[in-house]
C-alpha cells in the first residue's frame, strides 16, 4: 500500500490528466494516506502541491496543519495563498500568526491588496477571527438577504453603497455583477475599464480615487431588480496592519 500511495503523490504532480484521478484516489484512501503526502510535498512542484492541498482540505485531517503552515514560505504565491485558505477551512489550531506573518511578508513584497494572494489571505484571516471587515451601518442594512438567493446588493442602490463605504474610509478594490434567473446566478462581465490604483499614494487619496472609478463602474453597469454587485473592500488596517 505504501509504494502505491507514494506512486499517487508523484502522479499529483502531472497536470496532462493522472493527477486529477491520483487526487481522487488519495482523497478516497483518506487519512492512511496523510502521513505520505506530508513527507512528499518537498519532491513536488507547484501544480503538485496545490492538488497535496486540496487532498488535505478533502480529507480534513488535522495532521496536515504543520504542513500547510509550512507552505506559507513557499516561492509559489497561488501555493501560499491556497495554504493559508487551506488553515482556515480546516480550523487549524495555532494557524492565526503564522497566516498573519505570511500577510505581513505579502505587504512587503508589494504585492498589491487587490491581487489573489493577499485577498485570499485576507479571507483566512477574516475566517480564522483574526480579522474583522468593516461594514458601516448603511452598507449592512441595504445588503440583499438571504431569502433573496442573490448575492450582494441590489444594483439600483449600489451607488449609496459605494459612497457609504468610501464615507467610512473604505478602499473599494474592485466589484463584480452578477444577474439572478429563475433561482440561478450569472456573473455579467466587466464594461471593459481597467482601473489601477497607486497604492503609494495616501490613503485618503486611495480612498476618493476608488470611490470615483467605482461610481463610474456603477453608472456604466446594468440596472434592474435581478441585478446585485458585490464590491471588495479594505480597511486601512489592511494595507498598515499593526505589528
Amino acid at each position: 500500500m505504501t509504494t502505491h500511495i507514494e506512486r499517487l503523490i508523484q502522479q499529483l504532480d502531472d497536470s496532462t490528466g493522472p493527477s486529477y484521478d491520483a487526487r481522487a484516489e488519495l482523497i478516497g484512501i483518506g487519512s492512511d494516506a496523510i502521513p505520505a503526502v506530508i513527507d512528499g510535498l518537498p519532491s513536488l512542484g507547484g501544480f503538485g502541491q496545490l492538488t497535496a492541498i486540496e487532498v488535505f482540505e478533502e480529507v480534513a485531517d488535522p495532521r496536515c496543519g504543520p504542513a500547510l503552515i509550512g507552505l506559507l514560505h513557499s516561492d509559489d504565491s497561488t501555493v501560499r495563498e491556497w495554504a493559508a485558505m487551506a488553515l482556515a477551512s480546516l480550523e487549524i489550531d495555532g494557524s492565526v500568526e503564522p497566516v498573519r506573518r505570511a500577510y505581513r511578508a505579502c505587504l512587503e513584497r508589494a504585492t498589491p491588496p487587490d491581487w489573489s494572494e493577499p485577498e485570499g489571505i485576507r479571507w483566512a484571516l477574516t475566517e480564522l477571527g483574526a480579522r474583522t471587515p468593516v461594514v458601516p451601518p448603511l452598507t449592512a442594512r441595504l445588503r440583499a438577504t438571504a431569502a433573496d438567493i442573490a448575492p450582494g446588493w441590489p444594483s439600483a442602490r449600489f451607488p449609496e453603497v459605494i459612497n457609504d463605504l468610501a464615507d467610512h474610509a473604505q478602499v473599494i478594490l474592485y466589484s463584480q455583477f452578477w444577474r439572478v434567473d429563475a433561482g440561478r446566478t450569472y456573473g455579467i462581465s466587466d464594461n471593459g475599464l481597467d482601473w489601477q490604483l497607486d497604492w503609494s499614494a495616501p490613503w485618503e487619496h486611495l480612498v476618493e480615487e476608488a470611490r470615483s472609478w467605482s461610481i463610474l463602474e456603477a453608472t456604466e453597469a446594468p440596472v434592474g431588480q435581478s441585478i446585485f454587485a458585490t464590491p471588495t473592500w479594505i480597511d486601512r488596517t489592511d494595507l498598515y496592519p499593526e505589528r
